[in-house]
């Protein structure tokens, strides 16, 4: 399980873990580190989430382009009033589809602890997405 949590939460490759467990004396070829990933990696994600604390009642909703393989994407992201991430996203558009994609995305991670007030920078397609939510 170490394997796939150093994978998930450092840059390292498969083979850098195969080599890093051959020096802990297991023998653990890179493609079954693979398989833990696919395997575990959901489990992981579900249970991290469970165990979150729940957000505040303010939500701060904006968006920045970040560089990503070479290409520019938009990093869309809700914060809450503690400064803790409520969810992300990344798209390669910056428009009231996405907008709305990603807000859906975060108010149904929050379940039933949804925000009193979510405040938004100025970008025109935050208003249409928040009402079709």
């Amino acid at each position: 399980m170490s394997c796939v949590r150093w994978y998930l939460r450092y840059p390292l490759s498969y083979r850098n873990l195969e080599e890093m467990m051959v020096e802990r004396g297991l023998a653990v070829d890179h493609s079954t580190i693979a398989r833990w990933v696919l395997r575990y990696a959901p489990l992981l994600n579900e249970w991290i989430r469970s165990e979150m604390c729940h957000s505040g009642r303010s939500w701060r909703v904006d968006e920045t382009d970040v560089r990503v393989e070479a290409k520019w994407t938009y990093l869309y992201r809700a914060i809450d009033s503690a400064g803790n991430t409520i969810d992300f996203l990344l798209s390669p558009q910056r428009d009231r589809i996405a907008a709305k994609g990603f807000l859906q995305l975060a108010l149904w991670q929050a379940g039933q602890f949804r925000p009193r007030v979510i405040n938004v920078d100025g970008h025109p397609a935050y208003p249409s997405a928040n009402r079709a939510t």
